[in-house]
C-alpha cells in the first residue's frame, strides 16, 4: 500500500511542480517581453537584424533556462505547499497516518523527489547552465536601460592586472568593438620599481591572430643603473594571454564559464593578485547552494502544510509565498553584502540555507512528534 502512496505522492509533486513551472514561464515571458519592446526596437539601430523575431529565438530560450534555474528552488516550495495543503484539506494525510505509516515514512517520497530535481538542479547549474548564459549574455545588454547598456557595450577605461607585477591601463575602451585609445603596459620588480613601460595611442584586438594591436607606440626600459632605452614604431602585435573579456571581464563572465573552467579562472585570478573576485566567488557557491535549498525547502513545505488548517490553501499559500519573497531578497541582497566585501561569498551564499536548515528540522520534528 504504501508504495502506491509513494507514487502517487511523487506524481502529485512532479506533476504540480511542471505546471507551475510551465505556468511561470509563459507568464514570465509575456511580461518581460511588453516591457523591453521598446529597448529591443532600439536594438535595431545598432543591427537591422536584431528585431523581436530574433530576441524570441536567440534570446528568450535561454533566459528562460536562467529564470527557472534561479527561482526553481521557490517553485519547488510553493508546488509543494499546495499539493499538500490540498491532501491535508481532503483528510488524505490523516487516513495515510492512521493506516499505521509514520510521518517520517510519510516524507519519503518527498525526500527522494526532492533529491532527483536537486540533483538535475547541480548537473544544470555546474554545466548545462553556463552554456546557455553564454547565449543568453550574448544579447542580454540591449535589453537593458541605457546606462546599464552603455556599461557592458559602451566605452570605458578599464585595466587590468596581468601578474603581480605587470599592468595594463587603457583610457577607453569599446567593448563591442574591441577597440581603444590611450594604451599603457607597465612592469615592475619585485621592488616595486618599474623596469619596463610601453605606450600606444590607439589599440583594437585581432581575433584570428589573437592579440593586441598596438599602433603609434613607444616603449622605454629603464635598466639597472637607471638608464633608460627608448624604442618607437608604427605597429606593434602583442598577446598577452588571454583574450579582451578575460583581461577586462565585466559580472556576466563568470556565469557563461562551467565550474571546472570558472575555478581556473579565479585560481588565475588570484595568482594575477586580483582581489575583486566576490562577484565570481558568488556565482561558484551560488551553483551548489541552491539545489540543497530545493530539499530544505520541501521539508519546510511539508511541515508548514501537512496538517489541516483554519483558512485552508489560502493561508498556507499565503505564508509560502511570503517565505519564498524572503528568501529570494536573502540572496540578492547577501549578493550585494558580498560583493561590497562585507561577508564572504562561501558564507553569503550558504547563510540563507545556514538559516532556513535549523527552522525546518524544528518544524519537521515538530510535525512528526504531533
Amino acid at each position: 500500500m504504501l508504495k502506491i502512496v509513494d507514487g502517487y505522492i511523487v506524481k502529485k509533486y512532479l506533476g504540480t511542480f511542471s505546471f507551475m513551472l510551465i505556468l511561470l514561464s509563459i507568464v514570465v515571458l509575456v511580461i518581460d517581453v511588453q516591457q523591453k519592446i521598446p529597448r529591443i526596437e532600439k536594438a535595431t539601430e545598432i543591427d537591422p537584424k536584431l528585431d523581436l523575431t530574433y530576441f524570441l529565438i536567440h534570446f528568450y530560450p535561454y533566459w528562460i533556462i536562467n529564470l527557472v534555474i534561479t527561482f526553481l528552488a521557490i517553485l519547488v516550495f510553493i508546488s509543494v505547499i499546495y499539493f499538500t495543503s490540498r491532501m491535508a484539506n481532503n483528510t488524505e494525510i490523516v487516513a495515510i497516518i492512521s493506516s499505521g505509516a509514520s510521518f517520517h515514512r510519510f516524507a519519503k517520497p518527498y525526500l527522494l523527489t526532492s533529491l532527483f530535481i536537486a540533483l538535475i538542479s547541480l548537473t544544470v547549474n555546474h554545466f548545462v547552465l553556463p552554456w546557455a548564459n553564454v547565449k543568453k549574455n550574448q544579447l542580454e545588454a540591449y535589453t537593458y536601460n541605457a546606462a546599464a547598456k552603455e556599461k557592458i557595450l559602451g566605452t570605458a577605461p578599464v585595466s587590468a592586472q596581468l601578474s603581480k607585477t605587470e599592468y595594463i591601463f587603457i583610457n577607453s575602451w569599446n567593448k563591442r568593438e574591441k577597440r581603444g585609445y590611450g594604451f599603457l603596459y607597465q612592469k615592475f620588480d619585485k621592488d616595486r620599481k618599474l623596469i619596463y613601460e610601453l605606450k600606444a595611442t590607439d589599440v583594437f584586438w585581432q581575433q584570428d591572430k589573437k592579440s593586441f594591436v598596438l599602433n603609434s607606440y613607444l616603449e622605454k626600459t629603464i635598466n639597472k643603473d637607471d638608464s633608460e632605452k627608448l624604442g618607437q614604431g608604427f605597429e606593434l602585435k602583442k598577446n598577452y594571454g588571454q583574450d579582451p573579456e578575460e583581461l577586462f571581464p565585466n559580472e556576466l563572465l563568470g556565469q557563461n564559464k562551467v565550474t571546472p573552467e570558472l575555478i581556473k579562472f579565479i585560481e588565475r585570478e588570484k595568482d594575477k593578485g586580483n582581489s575583486n573576485l566576490n562577484s565570481h566567488l558568488n556565482e561558484l557557491y551560488q551553483r551548489t547552494s541552491m539545489p540543497v535549498s530545493i530539499i530544505i525547502l520541501t521539508f519546510l513545505a511539508l511541515s508548514l502544510s501537512s496538517q489541516k488548517k483554519r483558512g485552508g490553501l489560502g493561508i498556507n499559500l499565503a505564508i509560502g509565498i511570503s517565505l519564498a519573497f524572503v528568501f529570494v531578497f536573502s540572496f540578492e541582497a547577501l549578493k550585494v553584502v558580498s560583493e561590497n566585501k562585507s561577508m564572504s561569498p562561501a558564507l553569503a551564499m550558504w547563510f540563507p540555507n545556514i538559516i532556513f536548515f535549523p527552522i525546518t528540522l524544528f518544524l519537521y520534528l515538530k510535525r512528526a512528534n504531533q
